[in-house]
């Protein structure tokens, strides 16, 4: 076996970077954080992040139920009615990422300004 697809074995079997490139992504920690408050139907979830499509936010849901961090029950009305809500596993979750997410809100006025102040480098140095 090739030092390459040695590589590439360890880094598709990584258990941090196959959890976190999953629930790292734009939308996830926004979903979990709405669900948080508790059982939601989609519209519900959708007006509480206002700039998510709602493509998106189904395709959203549905890797997190599939990651086992949602439940999704559906109740046979017409027309049908569809609840979420977190999982054991994704309350889990949540509670750790709680944390940054408060550290987000309480810091996001010095991290703005300091994206103002930066002035990226020039020329040729390496970064």
């Amino acid at each position: 076996m090739t030092l390459h697809r040695q590589s590439r074995i360890l880094i598709e079997n990584c258990p941090i970077r196959d959890v976190l490139d999953r629930l790292g992504d734009r939308w996830t920690v926004l979903v979990l954080h709405e669900l948080a408050g508790g059982t939601l139907r989609f519209t519900e979830v959708r007006k509480g992040i206002a700039d998510i499509s709602p493509r998106m936010l189904a395709q959203t849901l549905r890797r997190l139920e599939q990651d086992g961090l949602v439940r999704r029950e559906v109740f046979p009305t017409v027309p049908p009615r569809v609840d979420y809500a977190l999982t054991a596993l994704g309350a889990s979750f949540f509670e750790r990422i709680e944390m940054l997410a408060q550290w987000a809100a309480d810091h996001h006025d010095e991290v703005r300004a300091a994206r103002q102040a930066y002035v990226a480098p020039t020329g040729n140095a390496p970064l």
